[in-house]
């Protein structure tokens, strides 16, 4: 029997109470093929996704128990409705419930952050190629090597490539352009074939040891290296010899930094990763470590969110008579002895992680996970998969490595996270601010920053949940004011943040609460398209501006006139001779000024706050004075011309007016622009 094209299969609406009759009504209806679930609460949130081999049987699974007084029972209570997808096979369900849960952040599955894509060394087609740093969606038309955890990794990387095989990192503009070799000709880090110090054989030759170092045969190129060196020492060529003898002692020195042992792995090995995981306080972490070409390329931590929750509900109980999990489901009771917390994060890290980067052929994790998974990956990839938690020889020094990194990160992660709320509580006692839980205090922070008056900006930053939130950061264009008139910047930005809540503020006392919530929501949902002006979601607790009483009774000035609490208003005052450590906290509603200690906790915190605010501020007004000094706009406003380009052509012709100077010809030789848009910029510039 052939199983059914994708089908999506929901619910009629619930009423405000779920009808659990309904719900098992429908889940009786359900067919027993792969597939998705999604349970929704009676508002249409979303609470959990999942996947599974039987959906019958495990979406059942959730309603034949009782789950009172645990994080399963927290949900179930909860369901109002059920939604599925019914796919043809298990990799196909592990897809779409990744995808999903990468989309819609569930409440209560376990999240990771999707991370920028990982970055990669690339080697650039060409007759002499170059190496470079690249991130973004690879093509067949250069090669790539990688994934590297980090961008330090690949930097460090094309270092050793350049002291061991010379190869040119410059652009191919500069190399065409070059009349003698740069500097890192002198500091030989390259071999200068911008001005025919090397033969193409020479530096083909090179580039193919390149290749093979980076993909794992480091032995052979050591052994071709050593063979050309005593070619070199017997023709009496000394100096090329001495050359051969450095690049075989630098590739040496690399492989003992990383205590690599590759006679220990299979050539289908040598690109490995190493996954991790330590659980701890209510946190996890999920270290990975990646190994490409038998070379140990460093890690990255990833910590998820919805830890206990999303644990417990990958092992809710089937209505089996012995209480466990249908032998043919997919997933297993948490409870059960040889389940445990680290697996299910490791599984839900590996499904999340993967579905959307390239997957080795070998996985080493800490704790064992689900066959099933490996094989549904294998079979979704197309690479012929293996995992282990129980490696030998190098496999397991790399485990341990990752392991130790795992322990370190969430022990950092707990201390600063128990520092920064230790800070939170003690700024609420400080300034004793009304607010019943330390978690939800909200603090904006405001400042004004230019130069000689030109390019005034303000920045506004947020501090929520015992951390800054950058993605609720806004800058603000101040216009229309004279130059330099820091209160006058100050009364348009606070009137353009907080003029819209007032309104909203004003509307819940005249219609009520709820009306105000509905308000709310709807000039949040209307103000999407364009974040960054949008007001925010509600009134912070506390506002801080970068300045003393100057400062405060113009914010006062603005809130009175908004009709919001000046109570809410703080000044930051730089203290005698503007020292860190001596700031004095302003009050818009007359209370004496408060000095804090220099080691006080809530000092520390509202210095971070403000010293974001003035990093901020003073980023966006620099880039606004560039674009403004050096023309960008001009050329930006030609169809086209975006910052890339417009980058390239700034530093080619060093500013608008040599761009302005430059021929058609000229203009059309910069990489990316080409002759139909040189003439659209010569045009646009005369």
């Amino acid at each position: 029997m052939t199983a059914p094209e994708n089908t999506t299969r929901e619910t009629a609406a619930p009423p405000a109470t779920p009808d659990r009759e309904r719900l098992l009504a429908e889940v009786a209806a359900l067919p027993g093929l792969p597939g998705v679930y999604r349970w929704f609460d009676a508002q249409g949130g979303l609470l959990y996704v999942g996947k599974a081999r039987n959906l019958k049987k495990r979406v059942s699974s959730y309603l034949h128990r009782d789950h009172d007084g645990t994080r399963i029972g927290q949900m179930v209570s909860r369901i109002a409705r059920l939604e599925t997808t019914v796919v043809r096979t298990e990799a196909e369900a592990l897809l779409l419930e990744n995808n999903l849960i990468k989309t819609l952040q569930p409440r209560f599955n376990i999240l990771f952050r999707d991370d920028k894509s990982y970055p990669y060394l690339k080697l650039v087609t060409h007759p002499f190629p170059r190496m470079a740093y690249f991130r973004g969606a690879v093509d067949r038309k250069h090669r790539y090597f990688g994934p590297y955890p980090n961008a330090w990794a690949v930097k460090q990387t094309i270092q050793l490539m350049q002291k061991a095989f010379r190869l040119r990192t410059c652009e191919d503009t500069v190399y065409a352009n070059r009349s003698r070799p740069c500097l890192l000709y002198q500091i030989e880090r390259c071999s200068g074939p911008c001005v025919g110090l090397v033969s193409a054989e020479d530096y083909a030759r090179d580039v193919r040891d390149a290749e093979r170092f980076l993909l794992g045969q480091t032995q052979e190129v050591i052994e071709d290296l050593q063979a050309q060196m005593m070619a070199f020492a017997d023709a009496l060529e000394f100096e090329r010899a001495a050359a051969c003898r450095n690049r075989i002692s630098s590739l040496s020195r690399v492989l003992q930094q990383q205590t690599v042992d590759a006679s220990s792995l299979n050539a289908s090995d040598r690109d490995v990763d190493v996954l991790a995981v330590k659980v701890a306080g209510g946190r996890a972490c999920v270290n990975l470590a990646m190994v490409r070409g038998s070379r140990h390329l460093g890690d990255r931590a990833y910590f998820p969110t919805h830890v206990q929750e999303g644990a417990a509900l990958r092992g809710v109980p089937g209505p089996g008579d012995d209480g466990e999990m249908p032998p043919e489901d997919d997933e297993y009771d948490i409870g059960a002895p040889e389940r445990s917390i680290e697996s299910a994060v490791l599984e839900a890290f590996i499904a999340q992680h993967y579905t959307g980067q390239p997957v080795p052929p070998l996985l080493v994790v800490s704790h064992a996970v689900d066959k099933a998974l490996v094989d549904a990956l294998a079979e979704n990839s197309g690479v012929r998969l293996r995992c282990t938690h129980q490696p030998r020889e190098q496999r397991r020094v790399w485990l341990e490595m990752a392991a130790k990194g795992a322990e370190l990160a969430l022990a950092r992660l707990l201390a600063e996270e128990g520092s920064a709320q230790a800070r939170t509580r003690a700024l609420v006692e400080a300034l004793d601010l009304d607010v019943a839980d330390a978690a939800q205090l909200r603090i904006e922070c405001f400042d004004i920053s230019h130069t000689a008056g030109e390019a005034t900006q303000a920045s506004c930053v947020v501090y929520e949940g015992h951390a800054m939130q950058s993605a609720q950061y806004r800058r603000f264009n101040i216009e229309g004011i004279t130059g330099g008139d820091d209160y006058a910047a100050m009364r348009q930005v606070l009137t353009r943040r907080y003029a819209r809540l007032a309104e909203l503020a004003r509307e819940a006392a005249e219609s009520g609460a709820e009306a105000a919530a509905e308000a709310t929501t709807e000039a949040t949902t209307e103000a999407a398209p364009k974040p960054r002006r949008s007001a925010p979601a509600r009134l912070p607790d506390l506002v801080l501006v970068d300045g003393g009483r100057g400062q405060v009774s113009m914010a006062r000035e603005v809130f009175e006139s908004l009709g919001l609490d000046i109570g809410l208003i703080v000044g930051v005052e730089k203290g005698e001779g503007r020292k860190v450590g001596l700031e004095e906290l302003v009050f818009a509603d007359g209370r004496p000024k408060v000095q804090l200690g220099h080691d006080s906790a809530a000092l520390m915190l509202v210095a971070q706050i403000r010293d974001e605010a003035h990093r901020f501020a003073i980023t966006g007004m620099r880039a606004r004075r560039a674009s403004v000094r050096t023309g960008g706009s001009r050329l930006e406003d030609i169809p086209g011309i975006g910052p890339r380009k417009r980058a390239r052509l700034l530093q080619r012709f060093g500013g608008l007016r040599g761009v302005a100077a430059a021929a058609v010809d000229e203009l059309a030789s910069v990489e990316g622009i080409g002759p139909e848009l040189a003439e659209e910029i010569y045009r646009a510039l005369h």
